[in-house]
C-alpha cells in the first residue's frame, strides 16, 4: 500500500496530531518544543496543565503563536517563528538554555522526526540525499530530556516508513524516543519494540502496520484518537 491509496482525509491534520500530543503532557512538566509542527502544541494545553514550554533559544515560558496584529520581531523562537510569553515567562543566555537541557531538567521533549528506529534511536537533522544540514541543539535535547515525544507524518510522501526497524538517516541521538505522534496512529516505544496504542479514526491497526517498517504489538487497551 502506498499513502496515495489511502485515503487522506482519514489522515489526522498537523494541528489534530498537535492535539492529540497536547493531551499527554502531563501538569507542571518543563517541555521542549523542537522546530516546526511541534510548536502548535502551544494552542492546545489547558491552563490547569501548567505547562512551562521552552525554546533552545532562550525562551522560558513560551506561550501559543500571535496573531498577526500581535507578532513582535524581536521574539522570536528557534525556528525564527513569531513568537509569545506566558505571565513570568524569562529571557535567558543560550548557555543557560542548554544548561536546563543538559542539567536533566527538561521533562520532556517534543521533536519532529525524519525517521524513528524500534528501540527509539531518533533521526531528525539531515536526509541521507541531502549534504547541508547541522545537528544543532537537538542531540543535547534529545539526550537530555527525561521522554521524548516524536511528533511526525507516519510516511514519506512515496509512501516510505518513517517508523524503522533501525535508522538508515543520520542519528541525532540513541535510544531517547519514548512516544510516537503521527498522521495515523499513537505508537509508544517499549522494551520490545513499537507498541500500537491508538489509530486514527477510520485506520485500522493493519493499515497502521502496513505503513510502519517494523513490527507493531497491539495494546490490550487499542482505541480511535478521540476527535
Amino acid at each position: 500500500m502506498t499513502q496515495a491509496s489511502l485515503q487522506t482525509d482519514k489522515l489526522l491534520s498537523r494541528d489534530a496530531i498537535a492535539k492529540r500530543l497536547a493531551a499527554d503532557l502531563r501538569p507542571d512538566w518543563v517541555v521542549n518544543l523542537g522546530i516546526g509542527m511541534p510548536t502548535l502544541t502551544t494552542k492546545y494545553v489547558t491552563p490547569e496543565q501548567d505547562i512551562i514550554f521552552h525554546s533552545e533559544n532562550g525562551i522560558i515560558g513560551m506561550g501559543p503563536p500571535p496573531s498577526s496584529e500581535d507578532e513582535d520581531d524581536d521574539l522570536r523562537d528557534a525556528g525564527k517563528n513569531f513568537a509569545t510569553l506566558i505571565p513570568g515567562a524569562a529571557l535567558v543566555h543560550h548557555a543557560d538554555s542548554f544548561a536546563l537541557a543538559r542539567g536533566g531538567r527538561l521533562d520532556c521533549a517534543v521533536l519532529g522526526a525524519f525517521q524513528v528506529a524500534a528501540n527509539g534511536d531518533l533521526a531528525n537533522w539531515r536526509l541521507p540525499q541531502d549534504p547541508t544540514g547541522n545537528i544543532g541543539g537537538a542531540m543535547d535535547i534529545a539526550t537530555g530530556a527525561n521522554e521524548v515525544f516524536a511528533m511526525m507524518t507516519h510516511a514519506t510522501k512515496g509512501g516510505e516508513s518513517k517508523l524503522a526497524e533501525t535508522l538508515s538517516y543520520p542519528v541525532t541521538a540513541l535510544s531517547c524516543v519514548t512516544k510516537v505522534f503521527t498522521d495515523m496512529a499513537v505508537i509508544s516505544v517499549t522494551e520490545k519494540g513499537y507498541r500500537l496504542d491508538e489509530t486514527a479514526p477510520g485506520i485500522s491497526a493493519e493499515v497502521v502496520q502496513s505503513f510502519t517498517a517494523a513490527p507493531l504489538e497491539i495494546s490490550d487497551t487499542l482505541c480511535e484518537i478521540a476527535a
